[in-house]
């Protein structure tokens, strides 16, 4: 419903700023990574928005780009995640590193965020794989590295984030993608 807002930042006052678009103040929840890249209270900020209606509030979240608001949304979408978990996690850490602990499957990154327990990042890494992991962000139409689908394959043979990528170091460069997946099925034999 409301996408995008430009206008002018009247304050900030963690986690919310609000922001003067013509005459009206609206009043955003933002992760902290946003709130450290705003500018001044004067300053003209765009920020893309997410509305979330509920029974009881209607509430606006707001990100400087569309991948941090897309990982907003395929946060929430997760069983036992709401907004507010979504923002501390995006406040913990930025898109990409959240994307390179769902490629490897780490837990640990995803623990020192306040709020999010063992089982709490278990489930994210289960459910987020695979729609937010190491080519999310990317620009459209860009190919992913053979290392990246040697990985990715890897991972959805059920193998951990860090055998998979133990494997990968031992993998020759340049190796095409069969022959990656091979040499690290092989490697991974071994152990």
């Amino acid at each position: 419903m409301i996408g995008r807002i430009t206008g002018t930042l009247l304050e900030k006052t963690p986690p919310t700023v609000c922001i003067d678009v013509g005459g009206v103040g609206y009043e955003i929840d933002v992760p902290m990574t946003t709130l450290y890249n705003l500018p001044e209270t004067g300053g003209k900020v765009t920020l893309y928005t997410h509305l979330a209606v509920r029974e009881d509030a209607h509430v606006l979240y707001g990100f400087l780009s569309a991948q941090d608001r897309s990982a907003f949304r395929a946060l929430i979408k997760v069983t036992g995640i709401g907004a507010r978990t979504a923002l501390a996690v995006l406040s913990g850490m930025s898109v990409q590193d959240l994307a390179d602990a769902i490629t490897r499957q780490e837990t640990g990154m995803l623990t020192r965020v306040p709020g999010i327990g063992k089982k709490t990042a278990e489930r994210l890494l289960l459910e987020l794989r695979g729609k937010l992991g190491a080519d999310f962000g990317s620009a459209p139409g860009t190919v992913s590295s053979g290392r990246d689908d040697i990985l990715n394959a890897l991972l959805s043979l059920g193998y951990s984030g860090a055998e998979s990528q133990s494997a990968l170091k031992t993998l020759p460069e340049g190796v095409d993608v069969a022959e990656g997946i091979r040499l690290a099925l092989k490697s991974l034999s071994r152990h």
